[in-house]
């Protein structure tokens, strides 16, 4: 199928009812629950980055968590938390995409998950907006748009939206959010100043955290950060652990004790 068939497809679908054609999801963090056909048939066919899915379906008893979920997308790992967690527990999650974030909130409505909250917000080391990239025009196939990495310029031909960003120890002194037992952390290279504006949070309440990692320079943010609390890193993904870069890489960072 050529690229041009295939986007055209893509699109008549997308404005279609049956791109939220109801499904399940097969297997994985999230197995059972109740989902949406179209697109990312990956997260209910459920091979959508096994090794993470299973490193969390194995990392403890979820009951009572509190997790805090970055980078969203569709939500599923904040339905599959939410699942785990159950009315003892919470999920935040952070979705800045609108066209994500009005997924995000369909699925946690029709799994009926109330301990499960949602901000359109990207998490960062300051309250306010930002511009949000994506090279690919803001495709729902695609989970790259993002906020300006250190060393990238704009130019108008790339597509954007303004955004509001927060930083996530305002919203727990405002007890909009409870800190956290867990995070996940996915945010296309900004996760060093995502966590910045938690570092009171991870101070007191030294979470697991599960990273994927983008760029170098959001590896360095988080080491400069945790690495002095006594975090210890282990890739996810084979090997066990961490040769060569980290870019592009899913770690597990927990605390020593």
């Amino acid at each position: 199928m050529s690229p041009l068939l295939r986007s055209l497809l893509d699109a008549a679908l997308l404005r279609s009812r049956l791109a939220l054609f109801p499904v399940r999801v097969r297997r994985g963090l999230a197995a059972g629950a109740k989902w949406t056909l179209y697109p990312w048939t990956s997260y209910w066919r459920g091979t959508h980055e096994p090794a993470v899915q299973q490193c969390l379906c194995e990392l403890w008893d979820w009951t009572g968590k509190r997790c805090w979920d970055l980078g969203s997308h569709y939500g599923l790992f904040a339905v599959g938390l939410g699942r785990r967690v159950g009315p003892a527990g919470a999920v935040a999650a952070f979705e800045p995409n609108p066209v994500c974030y009005a997924r995000l909130t369909l699925h946690v409505r029709r799994n009926h998950l109330p301990w499960v909250r949602t901000f359109p917000l990207a998490a960062s080391e300051h309250a306010g907006h930002e511009r949000f990239l994506d090279y690919s025009g803001f495709a729902t196939q695609s989970t790259t748009a993002h906020l300006l990495f250190e060393n990238e310029t704009w130019h108008a031909g790339i597509p954007t939206i303004i955004i509001d960003t927060c930083r996530l120890d305002d919203l727990v002194a405002a007890q909009r959010i409870t800190p956290p037992d867990f995070i996940k952390l996915d945010v296309e290279g900004h996760g060093h100043k995502a966590l910045a504006g938690a570092a009171e949070a991870i101070h007191r309440q030294r979470p697991v955290i599960l990273a994927g990692l983008h760029s170098q320079d959001e590896i360095d943010g988080l080491r400069a950060l945790l690495d002095p609390l006594g975090y210890t890193w282990r890739c996810v993904d084979p090997p066990a652990e961490p040769t060569g870069t980290l870019v592009m890489r899913d770690v597990l960072i927990t605390p020593r004790d």
